[in-house]
Formats: structure tokens, sequence, C-alpha cells
């Protein structure tokens, strides 16, 4: 197991992550506020803007405050570690 850190002190096992998607447009709108519904989502930004959103293969959904190239990166980056 590989934990990403997703900010402020949070992290998401990477194994588990499907995408990593801006949430401006209105399909992940949508499927971010079906998981705020259903009690999925995980809202990991510390009452900052959300820049991405996770989402797991478990059917969670995770919303972070760092932008979705930052995270690729620090996944990418934790790849060539390993």
């Amino acid at each position: 197991m590989r934990l990403l850190n997703i900010g402020f002190g949070n992290a998401v096992n990477s194994d588990r992550i499907v995408a990593v998607v801006s949430p401006e447009a209105a399909p992940v709108k949508r499927v971010v506020q079906t998981a705020k519904d259903s009690g999925t989502a995980i809202d990991a930004t510390c009452g900052r803007k959300t820049r991405s959103v996770i989402i797991c293969d478990s059917g969670h959904i995770v919303l972070s405050a760092l932008r979705p190239e930052s995270l690729v990166g620090k996944a990418e980056d934790k790849t060539e570690e390993s």
C-alpha cells in the first residue's frame, strides 16, 4: 500500500485511485453531488476551494485542495521511487 499525500496531512491509498479530475466540468459536479448525497464523498480540503476530485475504485470520491497536476506529479514520483 502506497499513500499519496493529498494536502493538509491527508493521504489516499494510491493503489485504489481510478482517476484524478478537475471539478469544473458539469459531469464531475454531478458525480460529486451524488457522492455527497449518498455519503461516499470525503472532503479533504480543510475548508479551502476544491481543485481536484479523486475517484476511487471503491466508489468513494475524495475532494482535495491541490491541483490535479500536483497530485499526478506526486504519484509519478512515488512510482519512480519504488
